[in-house]
C-alpha cells in the first residue's frame, strides 16, 4: 500500500480525537473501516501507531515519530495550497516573514504593540524565497538581506527599502590567537576550518569565497550548517571560525571580531505588498525595522565600538 495525505489526515484525527469511534465520527466512517484503514497504513510504514486502551487510543513513540512528521507534511501541503497564514478570522492579519536577525524579532515585536493588527510569522532561510513568497501573496511582509553585487530587485507588486548596511564580522573562540586583537586581518584567517551556511539563492556564501581569494586563500570549509547553536558550539569549541553578522552577540567563550578593511557587508532590508494590509503603514514598518536594528547595535559593544572608529558602515552600491 502507497501512503498518501488522506491516510495522514486519518492519524492525525485519530490522535486528535483520543479515540477511534471517535475519529471515526469525525471523518465520516464506521469504527471498523476506520480500524482497518489504520491498519494498513501501521503496515505500510512497519510499525504500531497507536496503543489501544480502554480509556481511547495513545501513540506509541513510534507513533510520536509519524504523527510529528505527519504534521509537518499536511502543514507545508496545506501552505501549497491555501497559502502560509492563511487568513483564520482575525481582522487585520499580517503575514510576516524573514530569516532570524535582530530585524525581524524587533519588528515582530513591534508589529504586536501596533493596533489593528494581528501578526503571523514564517522563518526561512533563503531571501530569495521570501521575496517570492511576497510577489505570490502568500506573505504581507518581509525582513530579507542581500549582498554587494547581488542586490535583490523588487516586483513592481512589491515595495522594498533599505534598513541598514552592515559589515560581515568573524565569530571565534576567545581562546583564539587573534581573539585579543581589535579587528583580525581576513587573511590571517588563512589557516582555520570555517564553518559556512549553505547557499541562500542571493549570494551567500559566494561573496565570503570572493574576499577570501582576493585575500590570498581558499577558505577550508569542512562545516556547512545553518544552526546557530551549532555554528556556536563549534566555534567555542576552537573547531572553526564562521562569518557572521556584527549584530551576533558574544558569549561564553565566543568573540565577535571585526575584519579590517571590511571586505564584505550585507544589506537588511524590510518589504512589503503593495496590496497587502501594511501597504498603507510601510513608512511605520520601515521605522520599526530601523529602530530595531539600532536597538540590536546598542546591544552589541563590539559592533558599536566598530561604528565609532569607522562613523559608518560601508556604502552599498
Amino acid at each position: 500500500m502507497q501512503v498518501e495525505l488522506r491516510h495522514l489526515r486519518v492519524i492525525c484525527a485519530i490522535a486528535d480525537a483520543g479515540s477511534l469511534s471517535r475519529a471515526a465520527t469525525a471523518v465520516g466512517v464506521s469504527q471498523p473501516a476506520l480500524t482497518a484503514q489504520l491498519q494498513r497504513v501501521e503496515g505500510a510504514l512497519g510499525g504500531q501507531i497507536f496503543r489501544r486502551g480502554r480509556s481511547g487510543v495513545t501513540p506509541t513513540p513510534f507513533g510520536q515519530f509519524v504523527l510529528t512528521r505527519a504534521r509537518s507534511i499536511l502543514i507545508a501541503v496545506d501552505e501549497l495550497v491555501t497559502g502560509i497564514g492563511a487568513y483564520d478570522g482575525r481582522p487585520g492579519l499580517a503575514r510576516v516573514g524573514g530569516y532570524v536577525t535582530p530585524v525581524l524579532s524587533g519588528l515582530v515585536n513591534r508589529l504586536f504593540t501596533m493596533p489593528g493588527v494581528s501578526v503571523t510569522l514564517h522563518t526561512e532561510y533563503s531571501p530569495r524565497l521570501l521575496l517570492d513568497l511576497l510577489a505570490s501573496r502568500r506573505l504581507d511582509a518581509a525582513t530579507l538581506v542581500d549582498y554587494p553585487g547581488n542586490e535583490l530587485p523588487a516586483p513592481p507588486s512589491v515595495g522594498m527599502r533599505v534598513v541598514a548596511t552592515e559589515p560581515v564580522f568573524v565569530l571565534m573562540s576567545s581562546r583564539h590567537p587573534l581573539a585579543g586583537r581589535e579587528e583580525v586581518e581576513l587573511a590571517d584567517l588563512a589557516g582555520d576550518d570555517w564553518v559556512i551556511s549553505p547557499p541562500d539563492g542571493v549570494g551567500w556564501p559566494e561573496c565570503v569565497y570572493t574576499a577570501c581569494q582576493k585575500a590570498g586563500f581558499t577558505p577550508r570549509v569542512p562545516h556547512s550548517m545553518t544552526e546557530p547553536a551549532l555554528i556556536r558550539q563549534l566555534v567555542e569549541g576552537g573547531h572553526a571560525v564562521s562569518p557572521c553578522q556584527a549584530t551576533v552577540q558574544e558569549g561564553p567563550g565566543i568573540v565577535v571580531r571585526p575584519l579590517a578593511g571590511t571586505p564584505l557587508w550585507l544589506r537588511h532590508l524590510v518589504a512589503w505588498r503593495q496590496d497587502g494590509p501594511l501597504a498603507q503603514r510601510a513608512g511605520e514598518l520601515v521605522e520599526f525595522a530601523i529602530e530595531a536594528h539600532r536597538e540590536a547595535i546598542a546591544g552589541r559593544p563590539h559592533y558599536a565600538a566598530w561604528l565609532a572608529r569607522n562613523g559608518s558602515a560601508p556604502a552599498s552600491g
